[in-house]
């Protein structure tokens, strides 16, 4: 009995010092060391900028018990990254909320690889396109859900958040600076529909026009059926330019995602299809001059079926095997 009691606490004290001698000691001076590092360098500020050698000396090289967030992008006015700023934005916020969070520690830490600041690592990583934002474990290398899908759910930060939980289980609360760009323009058009009924206070027959609430009407349909509700909720970026052969894409390939110049080219096929509808109609009920009446018709049928026919062929191009022309 005595025996098995020694036996006990002894294997207990292993399972206890196990964490500790995974790394010699030097190993454990090294990894003390490159969180330090780290550590310092997040108070300084909550994105670390790094290089080619600080990248696979913090980041690729063991030892490391600590998660990195790293987003490989392409920030310098010369790359004409439009998309890039956006994201780094987003970023950002996301690693400001992480290091301003009461549950902020050294489990977790974001980086940013800028082309013109580590092109090796963008040639190592055989990474062709930026913005890319990968998570490296603090044990193994990094899997194929360690890939953000930006194309897919956009690079707001609250995706951004919920991507790393899965990957990280640390939870990140996103705290966003207050922003009043929409409440003075509410205020702004608040008082302007105001001032314009307290001009017109003694003839208000205008709030009856049937065009004015028309017009005002087919603006909000055309806003949600192009999109922009789901822009609003993913945060897409406008559009993608390949940094191989500077190609700008407006149309996502893909039917399970779309850019924000998108939406504004299904708005403007709509609207062009409405007013083609509506010149139709005007031709088939006016009662004006029987030659005018045919170029109205003209217009109005050359609009419906040259636009009708585009938004088609996007949607062909979008949904594969989509059946009409």
């Amino acid at each position: 009995v005595s025996f098995s009691t020694c036996h006990c606490l002894h294997l207990k004290a292993i399972f206890i010092a196990m964490p500790f001698l995974l790394f010699s000691p030097s190993a454990q001076n090294l990894l003390s060391e490159k969180v330090d590092q780290m550590m310092e360098w997040s108070s300084r500020r909550s994105v670390i900028r790094m290089n080619g050698d600080k990248f696979r000396r913090y980041v690729k090289a063991p030892p490391r018990n600590y998660s990195v967030i790293v987003m490989f992008t392409a920030l310098q006015p010369q790359r004409q990254c439009s998309v890039c700023r956006q994201a780094n934005e987003e970023y950002q916020v996301l690693a400001n909320s992480w290091r301003y969070s009461s549950a902020f520690s050294n489990k977790l830490f974001f980086t940013v690889v800028d082309y013109d600041e580590g092109a090796d690592v963008f040639q190592q990583l055989n990474m062709n396109s930026a913005p890319t934002f990968m998570h490296f474990p603090a044990k193994g290398k990094p899997k194929r859900a360690d890939s953000f899908d930006l194309q897919r759910i956009g690079f707001a930060s609250e995706q951004l958040a919920k991507w790393i939980a899965d990957r990280t289980d640390v939870q990140i609360r996103v705290f966003r600076p207050p922003n009043y760009s929409g409440t003075i323009a509410l205020a702004l058009l608040v008082s302007l529909v105001g001032g314009l009924l307290y001009l017109r206070r003694n003839n208000l027959e205008f709030i009856y026009n049937k065009t004015g609430w028309a017009m005002a009407a087919l603006c909000v349909v055309f806003a949600m059926t192009s999109g922009q509700m789901w822009n609003h909720i993913r945060g897409p970026p406008y559009a993608h330019k390949n940094p191989q052969n500077g190609q700008v894409s407006y149309i996502h390939g893909s039917s399970q995602a779309q850019f924000v110049a998108e939406s504004h080219i299904i708005l403007l096929l709509n609207a062009a299809i409405t007013m083609g509808m509506v010149l139709l109609n005007e031709a088939a009920t006016s009662k004006g001059d029987v030659g005018k009446r045919r170029i109205i018709c003209l217009v109005g049928l050359g609009l419906v079926v040259f636009f009708f026919s585009f938004l088609l062929s996007i949607f062909r191009s979008k949904y594969h095997g989509y059946p009409y022309r």
